[in-house]
């Protein structure tokens, strides 16, 4: 484990596994931190180089005073990737690590073989659309607690007590202006992509293999016509909660396994069809 300083910001992260096989980036979600993927990594990090760090603002790294939009994050990402000399990884984001994760595809393209993501927080429409303004005021008046609060909706009868006190205790751990500023960086900055149609636009960008774990059926068949490459695919597992991927952890790890193995075996596929080199 070890801290990288980077432009403005110090990141915690872990590296681990055999330097030799295909690099896994691991990117939490919004008020979390790496110790989100501890039921992973053991598991992960027998046949994979695994690279899990904290995003800024969150768990171990510095808290600048801005900066906390998802392509910012994923900027971070890219720099510790060049840092480490990771090469392309496959980067696998939960909920906002989701769009930091897709930013980083987008944006740095050369640095990703492929993207995971679950229960992204992007595609949001209808009444969750709606309330993007009135949920930022709560945020910035209330801060943790005022997210601890909106966690509710998050969590199944199928959601252990443990892991609900585990999350809201990194929720409370959160500065509330990063939650704030977060939350405004996928919803509501200039140049978000949270809402539908901005998301739609800017997944028409993300063009490498992709594999969607929701709990929803309608978010997953959405998400399947954002696709575009022919290797990527969505599963759903119904009466899971947002967290899905740490109430059924081992499920998930063998999920990712079998699609990193479809994609390995393939190779690299142009949205045309054409097998050609790793990006």
């Amino acid at each position: 484990m070890a801290f990288a300083d980077l432009a403005d910001v110090r990141l915690f992260y872990t590296d681990d596994g055999p330097d030799a096989a295909v690099p896994l980036l691991l990117v939490h979600g919004w008020g979390g931190d790496s110790n989100n993927w501890a039921p992973h990594l053991p598991e992960l990090t027998r046949d994979h180089r695994v690279i899990a760090a904290d995003l800024r603002g969150h768990g171990y790294s510095s808290v600048p005073p801005s900066g906390y939009g998802p392509r910012d994050m994923a900027f971070d990402l890219a720099q510790l990737l060049d840092r480490l000399d990771a090469g392309p990884v496959i980067a696998v984001g939960h909920s906002m690590g989701a769009q930091v994760v897709t930013a980083l595809a987008v944006e740095h393209a050369p640095r990703v073989r492929g993207v995971v993501v679950i229960d992204p927080a992007y595609g949001a429409t209808g009444s969750e659309a709606d309330r993007f303004a009135e949920r930022l005021g709560e945020l910035n008046a209330g801060g943790a607690e005022a997210a601890v609060h909106g966690m509710a909706g998050a969590f199944r009868p199928s959601t252990p007590a443990w892991l609900r006190t585990w999350l809201v205790r990194q929720m409370l751990g959160t500065p509330g202006h990063v939650l704030a500023q977060a939350y405004a960086g996928m919803y509501l900055a200039p140049d978000a992509f949270g809402e539908r149609s901005a998301a739609e636009a800017y997944l028409a960008r993300r063009t490498c293999p992709a594999l969607c774990v929701a709990s929803l059926p309608e978010p997953a068949a959405w998400e399947a016509r954002q696709l575009r490459h022919p290797l990527s695919t969505t599963v759903v597992w119904e009466g899971t909660g947002h967290y899905l991927h740490m109430e059924r952890p081992a499920e998930f790890v063998a999920v990712l396994r079998r699609w990193l193995v479809t994609t390995m075996v393939a190779g690299p596929v142009t949205p045309q069809g054409e097998t050609g080199a790793a990006p």
